[in-house]
C-alpha cells in the first residue's frame, strides 16, 4: 500500500508539469484548448513538485509525507477548477488522494495518537535523573530464586533503571474466537513516579487500527481509534488503573529486573522455583507469582489481579491473568527473554490473546 501510494503521489505529481509545459509553448500541446499563463504555468510546476516532495518522503519513511502532499492536492484542485475543460480528469486523482492524505494527517499529525505518545514521553525525559551501579550487596536481601534472576540478566554493576524503551511486533485478538491482528508497538516506561506510555498500530478487516495506553500520575488511560479518527475504545476509571498497575509490575519484572531491587516492593519466597510481590502505586497493590526454570530464568508472571476491559473498554472482568516467556537472549548487557504470550484464565480453559516479539530494548536511552 506504502508503494502503491507513493507511485499514484509521484506520476500525479508529473501529469501537473504539463500545465508548465503549455505556459511555455502553448503551442506545443494542441490537445489543451484553454490557455494557461506563465504565472500559472508556475503554479502547475509547484503543485506538482508538491506531489513529487510527498511521494519521496512517503517512499523514504518520513512521518511528514502528509504535509506536502495535502498541499499540493489542494493546489492542484484549485488549479484543474481553473481549468475545468482540459484538466477535470485529475479531479479523480485529487479525490484518490485526499482520503490517504486525510489518514495521514489524523495518525501523523500534531492531533495524532503518535503525536500525544511522544508529547507524554519527551515531558517526562525532561525530568534530571541520576543512574547509580547496582551493587552485588544490594541483591543479598532478595529470595534466593530472584536473587538468582537478577544475576543471569546481568544487573550488577549496571545502572539502575529511571526509564526504558521497548519494541515489540506481534498479533493479538479479542477474544479466543476472534481473529488476531498483527501490530506492531513501541513502549516507554519510568520506574520513579511510576508512568507507561505504550502506542500500538495493528490491522483490523484490512484497516488500520491505533491504541494508546498511557499511566501516568497514578492513573490510566485506554483508547482504540480505526483510521486514527474514529473512536472504539476510550477507557479509563479506577477498575483500569487497578488493570494497568499489574501491567507496570510485569514490564519491570520482565523488561527491568533492576527495578525489582525497589525497596517498596515486598517480596516473599514460596518454593526454590518461585516468588510472589506485592507491588504498590498509589491507592492500588496488587500481587503477581513468579516462576523461574533451573537455570533462574523467569518464564512466568501470574496475577488475580489483572481485570480484561470488555469490547468497548466500559466493564471489567477479574481474570486470572499470565505471561509466559521464553527464548532468553542479550539485549545489549542484559540477558532478558525475547518471546513471550498474554493469557486469560476463566472457567472455559485459557486461552492466548497476545503474542509478541521483543525485537529492541533500551535503557535509559535519549528522547526519541
Amino acid at each position: 500500500m506504502k508503494w502503491l501510494c507513493a507511485g499514484l503521489l509521484a506520476l500525479h505529481g508529473l501529469i501537473h508539469f504539463l500545465g508548465l509545459a503549455k505556459a511555455l509553448a502553448p503551442g506545443r500541446l494542441p490537445q489543451f484548448t484553454q490557455a494557461v499563463s506563465r504565472p500559472q504555468g508556475l503554479l502547475w510546476m509547484a503543485a506538482g513538485l508538491l506531489l513529487l516532495a510527498a511521494a519521496g518522503l512517503l517512499a523514504a519513511g518520513q512521518r511528514a509525507w502528509w504535509l506536502p502532499g495535502l498541499a499540493g492536492v489542494v493546489l492542484s484542485q484549485g488549479l484543474i477548477f481553473s481549468t475545468w475543460r482540459d484538466a477535470r480528469f485529475g479531479t479523480v486523482a485529487n479525490l484518490l488522494l485526499l482520503p490517504i492524505l486525510l489518514y495521514g494527517l489524523a495518525s501523523l499529525g500534531p492531533w495524532g495518537f503518535r503525536a500525544e505518545y511522544l508529547r507524554q514521553v519527551r515531558g517526562r525525559l525532561a525530568r534530571p535523573a541520576i543512574a547509580t551501579p547496582v551493587a552485588a550487596g544490594e541483591l543479598s536481601a532478595l529470595p534466593r530464586p530472584l536473587r538468582c534472576y537478577l544475576e543471569q540478566a546481568g544487573v550488577v554493576g549496571r545502572e539502575r533503571v529511571h526509564h526504558f524503551r521497548a519494541r515489540w511486533r506481534g498479533r493479538i485478538r479479542g477474544g479466543p474466537d476472534q481473529p488476531w491482528m498483527e501490530f506492531t508497538a513501541e513502549q516507554y516506561n519510568f520506574v520513579a513516579e511510576p508512568a507507561r506510555f505504550f502506542f500500538m498500530r495493528a490491522r483490523r478487516g484490512g484497516l488500520p487500527v491505533e491504541v494508546l495506553h498511557a499511566f501516568s500520575g497514578g492513573a490510566a488511560i485506554m483508547r482504540v481509534r480505526l483510521l486514527a479518527s474514529i473512536p472504539l475504545v476510550d477507557a479509563s476509571g479506577p477498575e483500569l488503573t487497578r488493570a494497568e498497575t499489574v501491567t507496570l509490575f510485569n514490564d519491570l519484572c520482565l523488561l527491568a529486573p533492576a527495578a525489582l531491587l525497589d525497596p517498596g516492593i515486598n517480596w516473599e519466597e514460596l518454593d526454590e522455583r518461585s516468588v510472589r510481590g506485592r507491588y504498590t502505586v498509589g491507592a492500588n497493590t496488587i500481587s503477581a507469582v513468579l516462576h523461574f526454570n533451573e537455570r533462574c530464568e523467569l518464564v512466568d508472571f501470574v496475577s488475580d489481579d489483572r481485570l480484561a476491559a470488555s469490547a468497548d473498554g466500559r466493564r471489567f472482568t477479574p481474570k486470572r491473568w499470565s505471561t509466559p516467556v521464553e527464548a532468553y537472549r542479550r539485549f545489549g548487557p542484559w540477558r532478558l527473554f525475547s518471546r513471550g504470550r498474554g493469557l486469560w484464565h476463566d472457567r472455559q480453559g485459557e486461552y492466548a490473546y497476545f503474542e509478541a516479539e521483543l525485537l529492541d530494548l533500551q535503557v535509559n536511552g535519549p528522547a526519541p
